[in-house]
């Protein structure tokens, strides 16, 4: 089936090859000269699937050969934006919308409508609103390659009877069930777990639940996505608005009882916390649940995982289950020398030629909803279960879009360092995040 489906995939990567008639810019593929293109992603896990795809775009356009670069997520950028300033940046990236926004401003970033338009690209085929983020005042700045959805990982060995978990409960009063199951999952050096009066906050060997405070001004990984739940939105409009609301109570409210679980000793303080990353102090049996997105599968569920792990869905709050779903593009440098073979390539990974194959190697769930399918049949098929995700994606009104606006970095930086002093007790996380949202509308002024 697979051999099948590959070469099927060959079939229509012929049928995509873009005729490669100047829209702009110069081309020496269509001139028979050979063109290289540098393609920038930052993940390991999916580079072998996205060579995979090139392999089979040279196969139907010989003239081009796509070279991929990985770089980890935080050099990534890094090296992005100095790539981007001294006018030598690679001719497509993996993009973020978070990101995105800075280089539409810098006129970094190549309109594709142009190209979209005249190839008749079907925008209807990729899962919903995705195709909407890379769009700014009918400019596109990408067409969409996967989304992910977030959802509770746990280990196994502390939470031994997974019954409820999908009925989880939240609220920012008394954590609901939700907190309950924290609690208990919680365990000290003696053995008393966080629910017996006699447990022992001060020495804690399993905690809980791992937060995430490095997580920017969106907390996808934990925080906006309960915050969400209980009625707080991040902006007037979305994507490109211009006015934020973290001061909005529904939001100090959800950071209030994040500080509860802490305080309680269900969850590491912020200034104890071991430097290791959350992956990693789940993988040293020190943590029970935390919050992840879909593209963690493979690290807890794939051959490599040091502890047991499942799935189950984020907990429902009072305005119900909330997840938000991302989703990556390929950006087109403005100043690549190659744009009509760049947007072949970027056409290609749009495709179902490539979501296909991304699907089907299981390392994310591609944008085409087709290829998401496959994505979902392969994990099944090797006997991992993370239909949660797939079942939020589908579920209506669970879904949310991270904010896009500009002034992006600036506001991240902001809202995280709020946030954690707030957590330190340096202030309330009202006060915190009122005066953090002062000076984020002031940027839009």
């Amino acid at each position: 089936m697979l051999r099948t489906s590959r070469t099927a995939a060959v079939l229509t990567a012929a049928a995509l090859a873009l005729p490669l008639a100047a829209c702009s810019g110069t081309d020496d593929a269509a001139g028979g000269g050979k063109v290289t293109l540098n393609y920038w992603l930052w993940d390991d896990k999916q580079q072998p699937a996205y060579q995979a795809c090139a392999d089979e775009f040279s196969k139907a356009n010989p003239n081009i050969t796509v070279k991929i670069s990985q770089t980890a997520w935080a050099q990534y950028w890094q090296n992005l934006t100095t790539q981007l300033a001294s006018g030598s940046a690679p001719d497509v990236w993996t993009d973020h919308a978070s990101y995105y926004p800075q280089f539409v401003a810098s006129n970094q970033i190549l309109d594709i409508q142009p190209y979209a338009d005249k190839d008749k690209v079907d925008l209807s085929q990729y899962q919903g609103g995705l195709a909407d983020l890379f769009v700014k005042d009918g400019k596109r700045y990408g067409l969409p390659k996967d989304w992910d959805t977030m959802a509770l990982v746990y280990n196994t060995k502390y939470v031994t009877d997974a019954t409820g978990l999908d009925k989880l409960t939240w609220n920012p009063a008394d954590g609901g069930t939700f907190e309950q199951a924290i609690a208990k999952a919680t365990v000290d050096a003696n053995g008393k777990n966080g629910l017996d009066p006699a447990f022992d906050k001060a020495h804690v060997k399993v905690y809980g639940f791992l937060p995430e405070w490095a997580d920017g001004a969106q907390g996808q990984n934990g925080w906006g996505d309960l915050a969400v739940s209980n009625g707080f939105t991040f902006t007037d409009k979305n994507p490109w608005g211009t006015h934020y609301n973290y001061d909005d109570p529904k939001l100090a409210a959800t950071i209030t009882w994040f500080k509860h679980i802490m305080d309680a000793g269900y969850a590491p303080k912020f200034d104890k916390q071991s430097t290791l990353s959350r992956d990693a102090v789940m993988d040293a049996g020190q943590g029970a649940y935390t919050i992840v997105g879909s593209w963690t599968i493979n690290s807890y569920l794939g051959d490599g995982a040091k502890q047991k792990y499942a799935f189950a869905p984020l907990p429902q709050g009072p305005n119900g289950r909330k997840t938000p779903i991302n989703g990556l593009s390929d950006a087109i440098y403005a100043g690549t020398k190659h744009p009509n073979e760049a947007w072949a390539w970027v056409k290609f990974l749009g495709s179902s030629a490539c979501q296909d194959i991304v699907g089907e190697k299981a390392v994310v769930f591609p944008a085409i909803k087709s290829a998401s399918e496959k994505a979902l049949a392969a994990h099944k098929a090797a006997g991992r279960d993370v239909h949660v995700f797939t079942d939020e994606a589908s579920a209506s009104g669970g879904t949310f879009f991270l904010p896009v606006t500009d002034h992006g970095n600036e506001i991240s930086q902001i809202v995280q360092d709020a946030l954690q002093g707030a957590i330190l007790g340096q202030s309330s996380p009202a006060d915190a995040l009122k005066k953090a949202n002062d000076q984020v509308n002031a940027l839009f002024k």
